[in-house]
């Protein structure tokens, strides 16, 4: 798998995703999303790399954040988590998050927080979910059974004129 943010901006919604998607570098596939699973032994590549493997028309499997606005200055943020589990055999978990008024960052660590969240409630790793995400992945890292979190995202504001706006954040599977 590998992972890819996008930004587009048009006068057309449709068009505007579509440059995001071009911005990418995943416009010419089509494109299938599935839920948030990171399948075992997924080995994670650089886009470059992964960009290689891409064939024009064919179904590819993703999942992916999307968010835009036509709102002038409204920041619009869309992010994936990766959660990878120490043992390679297990599957680990992918999280989108769309959201409006968070930057790149908070945007970011609420989608790694929501992936790591969810491969620690599977694995049984026991966590307070009322503590700040920076205290929960010190208790998830400190478990020995989760290897590595992060997250990719994309950030924008709304084209000051009222053009569409679209931000989109993906992880791309494979085969």
């Amino acid at each position: 798998m590998f992972l890819t943010k996008g930004v587009g901006i048009h006068k057309d919604k449709l068009a505007s995703f579509e440059l995001a998607l071009r911005n990418a570098g995943i416009e010419k596939c089509n494109l299938v999303y599935v839920s948030s699973i990171l399948p075992p032994e997924c080995k994670i590549i650089t886009k470059e790399e992964g960009l290689k493997f891409l064939k024009p028309g064919e179904i590819t499997f993703c999942v992916m954040a999307r968010s835009e606005t036509n709102e002038p200055n409204r920041l619009v943020a869309s992010s994936i988590g990766i959660a990878v589990p120490k043992n390679s055999s297990n599957y680990g978990y992918l999280s989108e998050h769309h959201s409006h008024g968070e930057n790149a960052k908070k945007a970011g660590d609420y989608a790694e927080d929501l992936a790591a969240t969810m491969l620690a409630s599977t694995l049984g790793i026991e966590f307070d979910s009322d503590k700040a995400w920076d205290e929960r992945e010190q208790v998830y890292k400190a478990s020995g059974q989760i290897l590595k979190t992060s997250h990719i995202c994309q950030s924008a504001e709304g084209n000051k004129d009222g053009l569409w706006t679209t931000v989109l954040a993906a992880v791309v599977l494979i085969e």
